[in-house]
């Protein structure tokens, strides 16, 4: 990733597109803020022979995407903006598309755009071993089951307003962008920029 001098704004994002598919990471979940705390949101997916990244496909076999508009609902309804994103966000889900890779390449695309970060997304055209030397390498860091202090190492783990955070007792870190588009809206591309 090559960031531009703000830090805000990348240029060019390398995604990974020629990995094999990894079981219980982000690639298929990410975390919201429901009323008792961090919900994961999890895309069911199709086990087959090939389990690189763009082979994988999606399950619509079970109502997992009305499951996820009804948590979004329940968690955000009261959010600032969500009423605003809602639609948009859900016609991505509904499109039902058949391949993981597309389903997480249109919704990046569509919270880079919302959030106002423009940059260009390339995946990469082979696999390349993760070499200790590129310091922007987060492919094998970034996962749910791992620790991480990514954010706050690079000084970027500053608060934002949370729908529960009073009841919650604080900030709430490590969740989806869409948190953060929820309840910052169009100011979340100031948010990014005074971190």
């Amino acid at each position: 990733m090559t960031l531009s001098a703000d830090r805000v704004l990348p240029s060019v994002v390398q995604l990974e597109a020629c990995e094999n598919y990894q079981k219980q990471s982000y690639r298929n979940r990410c975390y919201i803020l429901a009323g008792d705390g961090p919900q994961m949101l999890q895309v069911p997916v199709v086990h087959g022979d090939s389990q690189a990244i763009r082979d994988i496909r999606v399950d619509y076999s079970t109502p997992w995407i009305l499951r996820t508009e009804r948590a979004l609902d329940t968690a955000y309804e009261t959010a600032a903006y969500y009423e605003y994103y809602r639609d948009p966000l859900f016609q991505l889900l509904e499109a039902q598309p058949e391949r993981l890779w597309e389903l997480n390449l249109s919704l990046t695309r569509w919270c880079l755009e919302k959030t106002g970060i423009a940059c260009e997304l390339v995946p990469t055209e082979d696999f390349a071993a993760p070499d200790a030397r590129e310091a922007d390498d987060y492919r094998f860091i970034l996962h749910p089951k791992r620790p991480d202090n990514i954010l706050s190492g690079l000084g970027l783990d500053k608060p934002y307003y949370q729908v529960f955070r009073d009841r919650l007792g604080g900030f709430t870190p490590k969740l989806s962008c869409l948190d953060l588009l929820f309840n910052e809206g169009p100011d979340s591309i100031l948010w990014l920029k005074s971190l």
